[in-house]
């Protein structure tokens, strides 16, 4: 009820303020204070002369001379301060909501920020911000406002007009972002950088608030970064739903790991000569006791962000390890059980003390494990604390196992360096293959490479029996997807390995002429 009064009271205000503080308010001017004087004498025209200005300070007359000298309120690069950036939009939200007209509120933020400084410099930052400013401005109307609120982050605010549907605002983002990755030219070398965009409508916007409205741009944002460098995206409550969601994650993923409702389910790999279990996969699932099964897309980031994947991979190893032991009591053969290590833990400078330690712990071999490195991890890894543990871990007998080889550009060069045992050939390369030429010739240019260099080869992604048989034939020597089995709790491994030896005691093997 309050808050009805309080609306109703502002409503009053900006009617008030438009009789009062509006262009047509000069015009009756004169004939206010005649008509003062000619019915009640000097003393009638001294109350108006007082009551004048007091109305018009109470109808905001001061707040909308402060928006309109908010343009000369700016920074040295004529980008809006931040405080008065923090106004306008206020503001603007509060007038769009009056008048009917509509706006948006946009961030944009420049992409790779510490390559960039590494490459060039903070001086060249510098200037790569400065003409980035200067661009965003040269898209922009008169009306409109942009302020820097972070190192290379903007916020604009678009001054309120008759028509600005979704696809105005996406054409707008297009033109910003055609303009930020024009080359800026330093000290004679051209410097190509990329921006993502988010917006929020102002009919969009979560509550009725200005800042409710920026944050919800902010969160476009933050979307558009998780879709890509280059990705322009708009504010959608589902969004936030999934923005909540998001954070609820991070409260409760420690919780969850610490309880045991994060653990591994294991995917088998299979050799393509054989069909013999050549070893399984250790992949993290989350068990959740209200939401169920949660995908490992949804939970990963979250871990990450709570800095707890270190924690992860020793959860992760300590249960592999477990697996191995069981399995080897129930007189199945596993060779191996693979590991997922990210950059993160590798800049452990105690990793290979605390593995060997767990090896001697389960009384394991070291070749029993294999750790899984991203190529995009060996590709971009200088000679620092994670090549040393890579080394570290190879000397020690562990099988290092290439992951999603393919997408992250790893040279010859570094397969050697780190002494990979095993490239896994990322399922982009292996879906259809069994029907695309174009995949076969990919894939037997990789298996090629990999006899050269004296590598086994893995393919991920295996879903159908042609594509299993095919990868057989081109001489790949395991194979790991949906179609030999889906990731299963331990509990499940047990009877699938006999079901699995059971079934190679009939049918004749998947066998293959080895062409490389």
């Amino acid at each position: 009820m309050k808050h009805g009064s309080a609306n109703a009271k502002q409503r009053l205000r900006r009617k008030l303020a438009v009789l009062l503080v509006g262009p047509s308010a000069l015009a009756f001017l004169p004939a206010i204070t005649l008509g003062a004087f000619w019915l009640g004498g000097e003393q009638a025209l001294i109350l108006a002369a007082a009551a004048l200005p007091t109305l018009y300070l109470l109808a905001g007359g001061y707040s909308g001379l402060t928006q309109q000298g908010a343009s000369a309120r700016t920074t040295s690069t004529g980008l809006v301060q931040r405080d008065t950036f923090d106004e306008v939009v206020e503001q603007t939200h509060a007038r769009v909501r009056e008048s009917g007209l509509m706006s948006a509120t946009m961030m944009l933020e420049l992409n790779e920020q510490t390559q960039l400084v590494d490459r060039y410099g903070q001086s060249a930052m510098d200037m790569i911000v400065q003409r980035t400013s200067e661009r965003i401005a040269g898209v922009l109307r008169q009306g409109d406002h942009v302020a820097l609120l972070g190192d290379v982050r903007f916020g604009m605010c678009l001054a309120p007009v008759r028509q600005l549907d979704l696809e105005l605002c996406i054409q707008l983002c297009g033109r910003l972002q055609a303009a930020v990755e024009e080359p800026v030219s330093i000290d004679g070398t051209a410097v190509y950088v990329t921006a993502t965009i988010g917006f929020c409508q102002h009919s969009r916007s979560p509550k009725a608030t200005g800042q409710a409205w920026l944050q919800a741009a902010s969160t476009a944002l933050r979307e558009a970064q998780r879709r890509g460098p280059t990705a322009i995206r708009a504010f959608s409550v589902e969004m936030r739903r999934m923005t909540e969601s998001r954070a609820e994650l991070r409260e409760e993923v420690v919780t969850g790991l610490e309880l045991g409702h994060i653990q591994p389910w294991f995917q088998p790999q299979i050799s393509t000569d054989t069909g013999l279990v050549t070893g399984f996969e250790a992949l993290a699932r989350w068990q959740h006791p209200k939401r169920g099964m949660i995908p490992p897309g949804e939970f990963m980031p979250a871990m990450e962000q709570a800095g707890m994947m270190e924690r992860l991979a020793e959860v992760m190893l300590y249960h592999a390890f477990t697996a191995l032991k069981a399995w080897d009591s129930a007189g199945h053969h596993v060779p191996q059980v693979g590991v997922n290590f990210a950059g993160s833990e590798l800049k452990n400078p105690r990793l290979v003390e605390k593995i060997r330690w767990e090896l001697d712990r389960f009384e394991l071999s070291a070749d029993r494990l294999a750790i899984e490195v991203l190529e995009t991890v060996v590709a971009s890894a200088p000679d620092d604390v994670v090549t040393r543990n890579i080394k570290g871990l190879c000397d020690l007998g562990c099988r290092i196992d290439l992951d999603d080889f393919g997408t992250g550009h790893a040279s010859i060069a570094s397969i050697r360096r780190f002494s990979v045992n095993r490239i896994k050939i990322d399922k982009s390369f292996v879906m259809k293959a069994d029907r695309d030429p174009e995949q076969q010739r990919m894939i037997s240019a990789i298996l090629t490479m990999a006899e050269r260099l004296n590598v086994e080869t893995l393919a991920e992604g295996v879903e159908s029996v042609g594509e299993h048989a095919l990868l057989a034939q081109l001489g790949c020597d395991h194979v790991q997807g949906f179609g030999i089995a889906r990731p299963m709790p331990f509990e499940q491994t047990l009877d699938w390995i006999s079901a699995h030896n059971d079934k190679l005691r009939d049918p004749p093997k998947i066998t293959g002429h080895h062409v490389k």
